[in-house]
């Protein structure tokens, strides 16, 4: 099944080449271009991608708030970011507003092209090792109030709560599987158990709830 491709950038020049890479693909398809976030919104309203490649530094509404927009319409159009600098505070507040990652734009265009693939399949893309240097540059924003965490806490079980701080860490299933010495079916599972009770999208959003509740980071 061709995965439907939308760009979000204000530089003609970069749509174009995207474009281009994107297009040379069999099951790739660029569907639609803007270049700025409110015409992206509107576009994808009328008609949803599976992948919009959003750029966060635009005129009119900038890719955080579109990156809002498109989430909360539940369009199932996943969001991509793409940004200059690896420790970015607008990729960060993309993240929290639901994108399911992030890739620095002079990433290979074989990772570009296999990240457009993992978010169109329901996974995040960011770099555990980028998560790791992003979220330990904006901790001290994330820091909780003494005594207060999210209650979704209580309904983990202590493996669970392992399991999530490892992800949050940066290790990879298989990693997570070699340090608490369980199959990497298991880990899966777990994470999967952990996505239902924390009501996350997807690996960044675990890693997002255990920085706020004072898990990770220290």
């Amino acid at each position: 099944m061709t995965i439907r491709v939308f760009l979000a950038d204000d530089q003609a020049l970069v749509r174009s080449g995207f474009r281009m890479l994107i297009d040379s693909e069999d099951d790739l398809e660029v569907v639609g271009e803007a270049p700025d976030g409110a015409e992206t919104v509107r576009a994808l309203v009328a008609d949803p991608a599976d992948v919009v490649l959003m750029d966060i530094r635009m005129p009119v509404m900038d890719g955080v708030e579109a990156t809002r927009r498109i989430v909360e319409a539940q369009l199932g159009t996943k969001v991509l970011v793409l940004t200059t600098f690896d420790l970015d505070e607008y990729a960060f507040a993309a993240l929290k507003a639901g994108a399911s990652g992030f890739m620095l734009k002079d990433a290979r265009p074989a990772d570009l092209l296999n990240a457009i693939r993992n978010v169109a399949a329901g996974d995040a893309v960011v770099a555990p090792s980028t998560t790791r240097r992003l979220l330990d540059h904006v901790a001290p924003t994330l820091s909780p109030t003494p005594g207060e965490h999210d209650p979704r806490l209580a309904l983990l079980t202590e493996r669970e709560r392992e399991v999530l701080l490892e992800v949050a860490a940066g290790s990879t299933n298989a990693e997570i599987a070699q340090h608490l010495y369980l199959a990497e079916g298991t880990v899966k599972t777990h994470i999967g158990r952990l996505l239902t009770k924390l009501q996350a999208r997807d690996r960044v959003g675990l890693v997002l709830f255990a920085y706020e509740n004072g898990l990770a980071g220290r």
